[in-house]
Parts: C-alpha cells; sequence; structure tokens
C-alpha cells in the first residue's frame, strides 16, 4: 500500500503539479505524514530559498542599472530620470521587504554585490549602447549606499 501511494503521489507532481499542492497541505494539515510525497516536498521546500536568492540577485542588478543610467547615461537624463528615480526606489523597496521577511538572506546579498555590479554594468551598456568603459569597473557606491532610499549618484 505504502508503495502505491508513493506512486501516485509521484505522478500527481509531474501531472498537475497545482492538485499536488493542494493534496500535499490537506495530508500535512491532518498531520497524515505517511503518505507525504516527501522527495518533491523537500525539493520544493529547498526551491523556496533559491528564488528568493535569485529574486534578491534580480532585484539588486536592476537596482544598480538604473543607479548606473541614471550616473551616466547623460543623453537620457533629462528624459528619463525621473522613470529611473522611481524603479531605484521600487527596487529599494523589494529588497528591504525581502531582506525583513529573511534576514538570513543579508550576508547572500554581501556575496553577490560584486558580481551583479558588474552584470549590471553590462547590461546598462548594452541598453544605453554605450561603452562599457562608461561605467566605472568597481562598484559606485558601498552596498549600503546603494541600498539607501538617500542615496543617488
Amino acid at each position: 500500500m505504502v508503495a502505491q501511494v508513493k506512486i501516485d503521489n509521484k505522478s500527481l507532481y509531474d501531472t498537475d503539479y497545482n492538485l499536488w499542492v493542494l493534496e500535499t497541505v490537506k495530508k500535512l494539515e491532518n498531520r497524515d505524514l505517511d503518505s507525504l510525497d516527501w522527495e518533491n516536498l523537500v525539493e520544493e521546500v529547498l526551491s523556496l530559498s533559491r528564488s528568493d536568492k535569485r529574486k534578491l540577485e534580480s532585484l539588486l542588478m536592476r537596482l544598480i542599472e538604473h543607479l548606473l543610467k541614471l550616473g551616466y547615461w547623460e543623453t537620457e537624463q533629462d528624459r528619463n530620470k525621473n522613470h529611473w528615480k522611481g524603479e531605484i526606489r521600487n527596487f529599494r523597496l523589494q529588497i528591504k521587504r525581502l531582506l525583513q521577511d529573511s534576514p538570513s538572506l543579508k550576508p547572500y546579498v554581501r556575496e553577490i554585490f560584486d558580481e551583479c555590479y558588474q552584470n549590471s554594468r553590462n547590461i546598462a551598456s548594452d541598453k544605453s549602447q554605450l561603452p562599457l568603459n562608461t561605467f566605472p569597473e568597481k562598484p559606485i557606491a558601498s552596498l549600503e549606499q546603494i541600498l539607501d532610499e538617500n542615496w543617488l549618484p
């Protein structure tokens, strides 16, 4: 019987993910631990952490990209600076909320800062069609400044 439950759980996970989630929640609520699809459940819980990390990385890159455009894309500043400032505020707020919800990600944001800066530099160059060396190779500010809602380049 246990083998049949495992096969059914696996099959449901592969064929109807949403239903698998709903059924898993019911089993958890009922404390029906023996019939849980543990392998996929563990993988899904781990993916929550990976998802938050990817989101944080994406937000940080977008934030830095817009700070670089605001500070260095001079020909577009008059037309776009208010939009860029709005985006900067938005990304900062989203990062702040994510770090409030998961303070254990604070060391991770420090860990990825330099790589995110370099990626953002490349993206800003691509989008502006300005040479890469238009944007400083070293970060334009510390991580604390980048995240500070009152700091702009």
